[in-house]
């Protein structure tokens, strides 16, 4: 397990950046990120590190009420799914994240644990309070995606 401090929210933005960086060397294998955390934590910001690092412009938003944002850029589908909200079965099954497509799909879901059936994740993320800063923890099945996450942020 890879374990960090966020001094800041520039920090966790540098993190999502190091993971994207990581998802680009890895070519166009899908992922799926699990975001766990308290509200306001930093789920969200860490995405939208991650999104910007690949070049989107635009406003990224908590898929709270919505329950799932889509971004496009280039060849991949970003789905940002939050279930804090997910009350049943059929909610997050209208959301389709098995739908075929010919685009990388890159899954970042809040609040999994909210999930009856658990999915596979090539990435667990928990962020943490710690006073003013956040505790970062990654966990991977995958040692060469850990350690990748690790130098990237570091050379940020």
């Amino acid at each position: 397990m890879l374990k960090l401090i966020l001094e800041n929210e520039s920090d966790t933005l540098k993190l999502g950046a190091a993971i994207s960086n990581v998802i680009q060397e890895m070519g166009d294998i899908n992922i799926e990120v699990h975001l766990s955390g308290d509200l306001g934590v930093g789920k969200t910001t860490l995405v939208r590190g991650t999104l910007q690092n690949f070049g989107w412009k635009n406003l990224v938003t908590s898929p709270s009420y919505a329950l799932c944002e889509e971004y496009e850029i280039e060849n991949r589908l970003f789905l940002h799914i939050d279930l804090y909200r997910i009350n049943s079965l059929e909610d997050i099954d209208i959301l389709n994240l098995d739908r075929s497509t010919k685009k990388q799909k890159i899954i970042f879901i809040e609040w999994p644990e909210n999930l009856q059936t658990k999915r596979p994740s090539d990435l667990i993320i928990n962020l943490a309070h710690d006073n003013q800063r956040r505790r970062a923890s990654l966990d991977t099945k995958n040692n060469q995606f850990k350690s990748s996450i690790k130098v990237n942020y570091e050379n940020i």
